[in-house]
């Protein structure tokens, strides 16, 4: 383990601490950093103004998990459904999407939804005269950005515990009487429930700190944290602030991590338990 120890600790713990130390220090007179300890950063975060851009941020996160859980367990109870020879292949078609570039998938959807893009000139071919719809620049791009570029996430996350599940447990259900939703309630769901948490904190996770679909499909009209750390780096100079924001950030990525590894574990035990009492 210690090479991977190694490179976890020089490129992950390492810059978390730095970043991290620079927040406890002032921002100077003319950017850069004063070398005084304050706690003013961390006092600033929960202002009100930011502390709105953090739970507009939450929601926005959360929409995009909501729809891409219902979406890619769909999908995934789907392709696990499927015949053993062919599920090779629709899961290569569900992660298809991670063989372009992040950027590029984001500005294909530029193209879908700009005034003469295709959603467009589809609308216009079958007829339709109006104003065109005004769908880009809208927090419904941003987030169906989001869903589509975390989607495979999801699918992946879920088709491992379908792909694990014991028919057997399904086919008691029914000889008992069970029907089909009530097994998939009891039964499939509750075993399932790890997958679906590991899904959805990754697509929440790397959704809240986005920031480059939020400036692209949202053409800066909708402000994320993602968003306010980058300027604060970048823009406004003011390094201290932007550690702040950033350390506040992924104390709450590192909250739902650890709440998700526990429900996981839980529901592993759970699942152990029926399968032992099946």
């Amino acid at each position: 383990m210690a090479p991977a120890l190694a490179w976890l600790t020089g490129l992950m713990v390492v810059p978390c601490a730095l970043v991290l130390a620079l927040a406890f220090f002032r921002r100077g007179i003319y950017g850069g950093v004063e070398y005084t300890f304050t706690l003013e950063n961390f006092a600033q975060v929960f202002d009100p103004l930011y502390a709105g851009i953090f739970l507009n941020s939450a929601r926005i996160a959360g929409t995009a998990t909501l729809i891409a859980v219902v979406i890619g367990y769909a999908a995934a109870y789907a392709i696990a459904a499927a015949p053993r020879h062919r599920q090779p292949i629709y899961l290569f078609f569900a992660v298809l999407p991670f063989w372009s570039n992040y950027l590029i998938r984001t500005y294909a959807w530029i193209v879908l939804l700009n005034r003469e893009g295709l959603i467009t000139q589809l609308l216009r071919s079958i007829g339709y005269t109006g104003e065109p719809p005004s769908l880009l620049y809208t927090e419904g791009a941003v987030i169906a950005g989001l869903v589509y570029n975390y989607l495979p996430f999801v699918i992946l996350a879920c088709y491992a515990p379908l792909s694990r599940l014991n028919p057997e447990l399904a086919e008691a259900s029914r000889d008992l009487g069970g029907s089909a939703f009530t097994t998939f309630r009891r039964i499939v769901l509750p075993l399932t429930l790890p997958g679906i948490a590991a899904g959805a904190v990754f697509v929440f996770v790397l959704s809240i700190g986005n920031f480059v679909t939020p400036a692209l499909l949202g053409g800066g009209r909708f402000q994320m944290i993602g968003n306010l750390v980058y300027d604060q780096f970048l823009t406004a100079n003011d390094w201290p602030f932007g550690a702040a924001l950033s350390m506040v950030l992924i104390a709450i990525m590192m909250l739902l991590l650890t709440l998700q590894a526990f429900a996981s574990e839980r529901a592993s035990g759970r699942a152990t338990a029926r399968e032992e009492a099946a």
